[in-house]
């Protein structure tokens, strides 16, 4: 089992400040559309194919993989992305809070499996390190500066 954690300021000192409300909508976009915040290319197909009350459904293909994802919405909170085919299943969680002195924070934590290897085998292991500098944070970081630029671009 993959279990990985990573959580950033969404105000550091000298970045344009970003309010929850705008926070939430690019996560919502991401959450609709991922080939607008993912490195060019890594995304090459997100669509979102079934809409209910509770949830949405989006096909994507990611890094080469076919993935669709059950996709839940706490609004101005939580976005959970639940795999429900593609190498991984589990959830992949991204999280809007403020923390103890009142800064909003934006955390990712996932817990994951992947189809068809041996639990906690290599593959998992490797996964598993993935929650480096490079690895999730760089995500988080990588998300809140797309929405800053789709905000001074008017597109959000």
């Amino acid at each position: 089992m993959i279990y990985s954690t990573a959580t950033v300021p969404v105000n550091p000192v000298g970045e344009t400040k970003l309010t929850r409300e705008q926070v939430w909508k690019g996560l919502e976009l991401k959450a609709r559309d991922a080939r607008l915040f993912l490195p060019p290319g890594l995304c090459t197909r997100c669509d979102v194919v079934e809409k209910s009350d509770t949830h949405f459904v989006r096909d994507a293909t990611i890094a080469g993989s076919d993935i669709r994802e059950i996709i839940t919405l706490e609004p101005q909170s939580k976005v959970t992305f639940f795999q429900a085919n593609g190498p991984r299943e589990g959830a992949i969680i991204n999280e809007l809070f403020e923390d103890e002195a009142g800064a909003l924070q934006l955390r990712f934590y996932c817990y994951l499996g992947l189809r068809g290897k041996q639990p906690n085998g290599p593959e998992e292991q490797a996964e598993q390190t993935f929650d480096s500098e490079n690895g999730y944070k760089s995500a988080l970081l990588s998300t809140l500066k797309r929405t800053r630029e789709l905000i001074a671009q008017g597109r959000l």
